[in-house]
């Protein structure tokens, strides 16, 4: 009882807040339409029902005008019905898009906002797979929530209205007992009650398996999605490596996962199939037996014999309802976890996010400043220390180190998304900070919109990203601004750097932090560069990591971490003379 008041909880926590949105009018209009059209289409079944006691009563009777009355009932009745059902369907799937849409665009706002996708994965991934949950849960959710909800509402409304029917036509059951009379009113109703739920009773005992298995399932196949996406993005290494069989491996290994969990899930389904099977195949017969001796005794003709086994059937279908929706149920409720999960994982880091371990303020100038600044790893060991320093507009800064000793964690917390250390960070009044990795991000489709990203590239002349791709050499991509492509796989990964210089130029930042932004180019490409950037944005402060002793010369001032453990202490190794541009 406690874990079901626990789903029903977390279903409400799902489901109320797009009800309560901006959209709710046009939400609760729908959601209304559907329910009245659930509502008539059992309406239609009770005119049915009761339309079954007159058409077999003129059978019997060889009645034939009466016949073909009962057969116009019936065609009215079964116009109804399909339209009923058609516009029940559309309007379903009308509230489940724009449901859909709402629910997406939320998590969506959530995943990416105050760089919450990314601390989930220094987290290390407490939600997995959240491409999956905002892909494909919430897709599920919203459907089986519709479908399951106003289902349940049709068997209530269902099971209300004939077991009136239901008791009124049972009458009492007269039993001999001990020399005596038991009279068991309705004795219709508690038979379908009774044979109902111990036939719910059993496949709960049977069926509980199936949540944790399709929990499991979903996982296990993101998983084996994850990876072979990575294998497309990364296929040239490795092709390059000849890694082809340690791919092969890792990819078996994962679809044995699947594979192993969907064996489990065949045999939790055949008991529950095994078990649902013959208890549907019982309830075909078993309203005819309970009612035959009433029958066969002439108590009642074959018109209220055929409506009171249709209402017993419907009855006992209404009782039956979570037995036949079971594993529907079982996966539900594995949506509902992992999406529950998903946002209990982004509350938490954005708990930890509203309190940031680094203080970002403003310099009160215009220069970048370092005060104190402890960074720690995510289990809180400290990693590099910088205790003062300054860079004026204009000033270009090395950060050299050993390699793993903290330099572009370091530029992490500079830039605001590293959240593990304490310190201060001070920028100048809405200073423009951009930070270029040693693999930029270059995203698919038209060339000129992966120049200006994350910015629209209607945002600049052409003039202007035509002159950015030719100050950097790539002069060649001009003609293909408007061209849509793979670009990650199309350029190499030097003019990828290139282009992100490019994009440096288009922005014209007033902090640039570069990580190994230029170690796939060669000594003089990378001299040109650096020269161009401090011609054309003379203003800006660069911070730049890096190994080659060449790029001392294209600095004013070189730092280094020094230490021989962690935590390193990031402190002045020389001033150089200004670099030429």
């Amino acid at each position: 009882m406690r874990a079901l008041l626990t789903l029903l909880g977390d279903i409400r926590r799902l489901a109320l807040p797009y009800f309560r949105s901006e959209e709710r009018w046009s939400a609760l209009g729908l959601l209304a339409a559907v329910i009245v059209l659930e509502l008539a289409w059992v309406y239609a079944t009770v005119l049915l029902n009761e339309w079954n006691s007159a058409f077999y009563n003129a059978i019997q009777e060889k009645d034939y005008p009466a016949f073909k009355h009962q057969l116009l009932v019936f065609c009215a009745i079964a116009v109804g019905a399909i339209i009923v059902a058609v516009y029940q369907i559309y309007l379903k799937q009308w509230l489940q898009i724009r449901w859909r849409r709402w629910l997406t665009k939320r998590y969506l706002d959530h995943w990416l906002a105050d760089k919450t996708h990314y601390r989930l994965r220094l987290a290390g991934d407490s939600a997995d797979n959240p491409d999956q949950r905002i892909a494909e849960d919430v897709n599920m959710f919203v459907s089986q929530t519709i479908g399951i909800g106003i289902g349940l509402l049709g068997t209530v409304v269902s099971l209300a209205s004939f077991s009136v029917i239901l008791w009124h036509l049972s009458g009492s059951y007269d039993m001999q007992m001990f020399g005596g009379h038991l009279f068991i009113p309705g004795y219709l109703f508690w038979a379908a009650l009774i044979y109902a739920g111990a036939g719910t009773w059993i496949a709960h005992l049977i069926g509980k398996p199936l949540i944790r298995l399709n929990f499991d399932q979903q996982r296990y196949e993101a998983d084996f999605r994850v990876d072979l996406v990575r294998v497309r993005e990364n296929a040239e290494q490795i092709a390059l490596l000849h890694g082809e069989p340690a791919e092969e491996r890792r990819l078996t290994g994962r679809f044995g996962r699947i594979r192993e969990n969907f064996f489990a899930l065949m045999g939790a389904q055949k008991r529950l199939t095994w078990f649902s099977a013959g208890y549907n195949q019982i309830s075909t017969i078993f309203p005819y037996v309970v009612v035959s001796p009433a029958y066969f005794s002439g108590a009642i003709l074959l018109g209220p014999l055929m409506q009171t086994a249709s209402a017993f059937s419907s009855v006992q279908s209404s009782f039956s309802f979570f037995i036949s929706s079971y594993a529907t149920l079982a996966e539900w409720t594995a949506v509902v976890n992992r999406l529950t999960g998903f946002e209990s994982s982004m509350a938490v880091v954005k708990r930890d996010a509203a309190t940031p371990a680094f203080r970002h303020v403003d310099s009160g100038g215009a220069e970048l400043r370092l005060t104190n600044l402890d960074v720690h790893l995510p289990d809180g060991m400290p990693l590099v220390q910088a205790r003062s320093i300054a860079a004026h507009p204009g000033e270009r800064i090395l950060i050299t180190g050993p390699s793993g000793a903290g330099k572009t964690t370091l530029l992490r917390a500079v830039a605001g998304i590293w959240p593990f250390g304490t310190g201060e960070v001070a920028l100048p009044a809405r200073a423009q900070l951009m930070i270029l990795p040693q693999r930029p991000y270059i995203p698919t489709g038209r060339l000129d919109a992966a120049l200006t990203y994350p910015a629209e590239p209607d945002g600049y002349d052409r003039a202007q990203l035509e002159d950015a791709l030719g100050a950097v050499g790539l002069a060649a991509l001009t003609g293909r601004l408007e061209e849509s492509a793979a670009w990650p796989h199309v350029l190499s990964l030097g003019e990828q750097q290139r282009l992100s210089i490019a994009r440096v130029l288009l922005v014209r930042p007033d902090v640039l932090l570069l990580d190994e932004a230029t170690a796939a180019l060669d000594e003089d490409m990378e001299a040109q560069l650096y020269g161009l950037i401090a011609q054309r944005l003379p203003q800006t402060v660069v911070l730049s990591i890096g190994h080659r002793s060449t790029l001392i010369a294209l600095h004013d001032t070189a730092l280094a971490l020094q230490g021989t453990q962690a935590p390193r202490t990031l402190m002045a190794s020389s001033h150089l003379a200004p670099a030429a541009a």
